[in-house]
């Protein structure tokens, strides 16, 4: 038989784990080029600011540390993201025309750790942060 609550507590674990690591990565990406052919952007521009958010707090939210702080510079990124670069520029507000689906999904499922924080299963639960 299933414990339910082992699974819920586990799998909020594997979630909060695997989208900080993919926003880690794209940090990875934009400060250093790596994974893709664009140029990393010029050191103290916004990007070059998101890229350093994405980052730490992608870090940060992966293994379960500062994980609230961290959520919460997250989510208000991607908001910001998603309306100046998708909204504004692609002029439409629909996440599929205007091609903003990660940053609107990441921004939600951010928001949901700045809530409910890092879960049983992480470091701030291990170092006493709740």
């Amino acid at each position: 038989m299933i414990d339910r609550a082992r699974a819920e507590s586990v799998s909020y674990a594997l979630l909060r784990f695997v989208a900080g690591f993919m926003f880690l990565f794209h940090g990875i990406q934009k400060l250093f080029g790596e994974f893709t052919t664009k140029a990393p952007p010029e050191v103290w521009s916004q990007k070059w600011f998101g890229g350093v958010i994405e980052l730490l707090a992608g870090g940060l939210i992966a293994v379960g540390l500062f994980t609230r702080p961290a959520a919460i510079l997250a989510s208000g990124t991607m908001a910001v993201a998603y309306w100046q670069f998708h909204v504004m520029e692609k002029g439409s507000v629909l996440p599929v025309v205007n091609g903003g689906e990660l940053a609107a999904l990441y921004c939600f499922v951010f928001l949901l750790f700045a809530f409910r924080g890092a879960g049983s299963i992480s470091l701030d639960r291990h170092i006493g942060r709740t």
